[in-house]
């Protein structure tokens, strides 16, 4: 982590807030090099043109000129790793912050959304379930515990979970989509076809509207588990078990600082603000009282993909966004 601060120690400031780590590229098909800058059409490509290098390069370009004003207002720079893989280190950075007298008193998140101002963010929770069956020829599976299909009943209950949060809602139009989601990325089981799986561990996340209870869906799923799986599992073998273990919590952001809205509006000459689905930071820095908005520049739906760019429109839009809050501070 980086925590920098230039002017003033003594009272709060503004926070300027973002992540240096990047997703990988294994398995896509890049036309250019992923980790060097290539220019075309108006665009920047590379790993982490939009998500979100491009942030924490323009706000490092303005170190000498935020020097230059000493501003009696201080900026903080806040910069954390792995937050790719559940806002890991930003949670050692948040714990320091939490004592000091004087913590910023806003923070501005630069995750890409087209310079828009986002007020709110849906929860994200991902954990990850091990089944332990028994292993037996698949000539007498009456004898094995199959790992695999105990842990496919589990994700289609999940699926279930998902489709009745699909039609049912509840619903925030703000948000796309909508409602509460649950998803199910990773499954790893088996040996051969001809061997009952004893093992098998997947990976599943909700990402929750901020009003809504992600445990409900847990306790549910954990109620099935208790009634339905594992006594048709122990009745075969009963020394077998299902694990669950939690991967990365990342609360909702919901601002409710109208000032801080109103000022990000007016620094990034927009009106409105929105809502999305993706998570950041923002709600770990809320948690410690420093309420924030996510404003940055470059789009979500370029992260993550092969051939990820951010238009130099964008990055011009956002050098002018620091402009106007230095301008504001003076």
């Amino acid at each position: 982590n980086l925590f920098a601060t230039i002017g003033a120690h003594d009272i709060g400031g503004v926070a300027l807030s973002g992540h240096t780590d990047v997703v990988p590229v294994d398995g896509q098909n890049w036309f250019t090099d992923p980790y060097q800058i290539s220019e075309s059409d108006n665009r920047l490509y590379g790993r982490g043109t939009s998500d979100m290098k491009s942030f924490i390069a323009i706000c490092l370009a303005k170190v000498p000129q935020i020097i230059d004003l000493n501003l009696e207002t201080p900026i903080h720079f806040a910069f954390s790793y792995d937050e790719e893989i559940g806002c890991v280190g930003v949670r050692t950075l948040l714990r320091e912050l939490a004592n000091r007298e004087n913590k910023p008193r806003s923070c501005i998140i630069g995750e890409p959304t087209g310079m828009r101002v986002v007020r709110s963010h849906k929860g994200k929770i991902s954990r990850s379930c091990s089944i332990h069956g028994l292993e037996s020829h698949s000539g007498l599976a009456h004898i094995g515990v199959n790992a695999v299909e105990a842990a496919a009943e589990i994700i289609a209950f999940l699926k279930r979970e998902a489709r009745q949060f699909r039609n049912h809602g509840p619903f925030d139009e703000e948000f796309s989509p909508s409602y509460t989601t649950v998803h199910t990325g990773l499954v790893r089981g088996g040996t051969a076809l001809n061997i009952v799986p004893k093992f098998c561990e997947f990976e599943a996340e909700i990402r929750h509207l901020p009003n809504d209870d992600p445990d409900e869906v847990w306790n549910r799923m954990h109620q099935y588990i208790e009634s339905e799986i594992l006594p048709e599992m122990q009745a075969v073998f009963p020394e077998a078990r299902i694990e669950w273990k939690e991967l990365s919590i990342i609360p909702a952001l919901a601002t409710s600082d109208d000032d801080l809205l109103h000022v990000a509006q007016e620094l990034s000459n927009t009106s409105g603000t929105a809502c999305v689905s993706f998570g950041t930071e923002g709600g770990l820095f809320e948690e410690i009282g420093i309420p924030s908005v996510v404003c940055g520049p470059g789009h979500i739906d370029q992260a993550h993909k092969p051939n990820e760019f951010i238009e130099i429109a964008q990055v011009q839009k956002c050098e002018a966004f620091i402009d106007n809050l230095l301008e504001h501070l003076e």
